[in-house]
């Protein structure tokens, strides 16, 4: 009946519509029934265009694949130019080892390129390697060559696919690659551009990329657009050895607060290596926008790669905050595939978990040897919302020390509290120490504590500054850290079912939770097979009370269907170990003695990642002499 209703109504589809509920096979309704199919090749220029669009997504892309080829053809210094976003105009100049005349129709040719020479795809050295860039950008907007290899330039000029002949330039030694009109050919393509702001954003992003990937090549991106030249950025090459020259390389790119709150990376597993900076907890973003990855010193944006950065600040980290990082992986060409994509941004590793493994255990012991380090940022910030404001005044600040003495009339009787006109400070002052004591330990890095804030911030001195500490945060952190400790000695205790929880699951699914059923069942929860798919939970993890099994088994599930691993299930478990830490440490509003102040200090130098609570927030706030001096007008 509803058959024939659909035939009646949709007349175009009749012949279809009849053959299925015929249970006839017919061929798609897309193909003419009156003629056979011809099968055809496409023009070359055709094939360029649709190359193109994997290619060539945007003007970022464009300017990604010049000057991949320039860091390949060995290029000291590079010079970017770009004009309404990279639509207009995108030029990049170089001093790499240039192309001979008779070479750049070939460069220009599909598929044909220097790098490889296709005998084996795996050991790949270069950025470049597919022969489809020029092409492409060839097909889609009028492309313009002039290179020099020897004594001689030459110049080609290529728009929508159609090759002008090669004509002799004069220039210096390397490649000039002028890319004019993108997508004129493919007007279409326009129309999905974004503003000229946001393409020049998306292809600053890229040149910055690339240079921290190459500290000794020197990177100068310009605007041209209207007319007026002016700088977006600017890198130059870095000297010394390869960790030297990409400490001064990110100093620049990313600013003197990353340089000075990164900790240095070098561990290695297996055959990867991983090199680089990683910041404190405490100096973090609100959204993912600085974490760089380089695998083999190719700019990657890959999600295993994301995720293992994400876990390895997973306690240590709020939700809602991200990481910034800049991370090297390097390993033999064979052990990862950089052919996934045309766009080379993404890669396949033979042994993900491995690499998984070493970023996550590496991040973390580079935390743990920061100890109760916090960001230097946050001590800004507490300056920053210390000094006051000035009013408004022509006239010059008047500092104290300016001022006409006020002679005999100031006495130490003027400078006491009053009762009745000032409310009692809600702060304590740890008397002297008695003659022979045993002498203050100013000379640690959180100092002595000298006095109690409000019942919960404890003032510390130390010989460069003064150091305040949050004592509920810090606490509560310390307490964290202990439990995690216990409960990795004695492991995780497990309550059994009353009555084993049955989850029906396809057979991919249960097959794929049986392989993690060791990891699992170390964590607290044992799931066994029941029959065909389905897989019964007999025990979960006891710190977690009563619990929705199914819904636990279902989100480690989504993890490990994901490329990830048990996270979930320990993040539960830690969430739940942070609660309880939270609950046990000092509470706001208890006093707390000089030697209780000391013993919390000496506790959080000796504890991995005290500098930061469980939630993220920085425990202390370091502020030197020439900090305050600074806050009274001293300096």
């Amino acid at each position: 009946m509803w058959a024939a209703l659909a035939v009646r109504f949709c007349p175009s589809q009749n012949r279809a519509l009849t053959a299925i509920c015929c249970g006839m096979q017919t061929a798609s309704p897309q193909i003419r029934q009156d003629a056979r199919p011809v099968i055809r090749q496409l023009d070359e220029s055709a094939i360029n265009r649709i190359a193109a669009g994997e290619v060539v997504e945007r003007p970022a892309s464009a300017v990604k694949e010049l000057v991949e080829n320039s860091i390949d053809a060995g290029a000291t210094r590079i010079d970017v130019t770009i004009a309404d976003g990279g639509k207009t105009l995108i030029r990049v100049v170089d001093d790499g080892c240039g192309i001979a005349g008779p070479d750049l129709p070939l460069a220009l040719s599909r598929h044909a390129t220097s790098k490889i020479d296709g005998s084996d795809l795996l050991n790949i050295h270069s950025f470049g390697f597919r022969g489809e860039a020029l092409p492409s950008l060839g097909a889609v907007g009028r492309l313009t060559i002039t290179s020099r290899a020897g004594d001689e330039g030459a110049s080609v000029h290529v728009a929508g696919g159609r090759m002008g002949d090669v004509r002799p330039a004069a220039c210096a030694r390397g490649t000039q690659v002028d890319l004019a009109d993108l997508f004129y050919a493919t007007p279409a393509r326009l129309k999905f551009l974004r503003t000229d702001r946001a393409e020049t954003q998306a292809v600053v992003d890229v040149i910055r990329r690339l240079a921290m990937a190459e500290p000794f090549v020197t990177f100068i991106l310009r605007d041209a657009t209207g007319g007026d030249t002016r700088t977006l950025f600017r890198a130059d090459g870095e000297t010394g050895d390869m960790f030297d020259a990409l400490g001064g390389r990110l100093r620049a790119v990313l600013g003197r607060d990353f340089a000075e709150n990164a900790l240095p990376l070098d561990a290695e597993r297996d055959g990867f290596h991983m090199t680089g900076f990683t910041a404190l907890p405490t100096y973090s973003k609100g959204a993912a926008v600085a974490q760089y990855l380089n695998v083999n010193g190719r700019p990657v944006r890959d999600k295993m790669l994301l995720g293992a950065l994400r876990a390895a600040y997973m306690d240590v980290m709020s939700r809602d905050r991200h990481p910034v990082a800049c991370l090297f992986i390097d390993c033999d060409p064979t052990l990862v595939d950089v052919n996934v994509h045309p766009a080379k941004s993404e890669v396949r590793f033979r042994d993900p978990t491995c690499v998984r493994g070493l970023i996550v255990s590496g991040i973390r012991h580079a935390l743990a040897e920061a100890g109760h380090r916090s960001s230097s940022t946050v001590g800004h910030a507490a300056l920053g919302a210390m000094a006051a404001t000035p009013a408004p005044t022509d006239a010059p600040r008047i500092y104290q020390m300016d001022r006409p003495s006020l002679g005999p009339r100031f006495t130490a009787a003027s400078m006491t509290f009053q009762s009745g006109f000032a409310e009692q400070p809600s702060a304590r002052i740890e008397p002297e120490p008695e003659a022979g004591a045993a002498p203050e330990p100013q000379h640690l890095p959180l100092g002595a504590a000298r006095a109690q804030l409000h019942e919960n911030y404890i003032l510390s001195q130390t010989e460069a500054g003064l150091v305040i500490v949050d004592a509920h945060a810090a606490h509560e952190r310390l307490v964290y850290e202990r439990l995690k400790a216990q409960m990795a000695d004695s492991g995780v205790a497990a309550q059994a079912l009353l009555i084993p929880e049955i989850i029906d699951l396809t057979p991919t699914e249960s097959a794929l939770l049986l392989e993690s059923a060791d990891d699992l069942s170390r964590l607290g929860l044992v799931i066994e097979p029941f029959g065909g798919s389905a897989i019964a939970v007999r025990e979960t993890p006891a710190i977690l009370g009563t619990v929705d099994a199914r819904r636990l088994v279902l989100d480690v599930l989504d993890t490990l269907q994901d490329g990830g691993d048990t996270a979930p299930l320990q993040a539960r478990i830690d969430a739940i170990l942070s609660r309880v830490a939270c609950h046990g440490s000092v509470r706001t509003g208890r006093r707390m003695s000089g030697p209780e102040m000391n013993a919390l200090l000496r506790e959080m130098e000796a504890t991995p990642l005290s500098g930061q609570c469980n939630h993220g927030r920085p425990t202390s706030i370091t502020l030197s002499m020439a900090d305050i001096d600074r806050l009274f007008g001293r300096t």
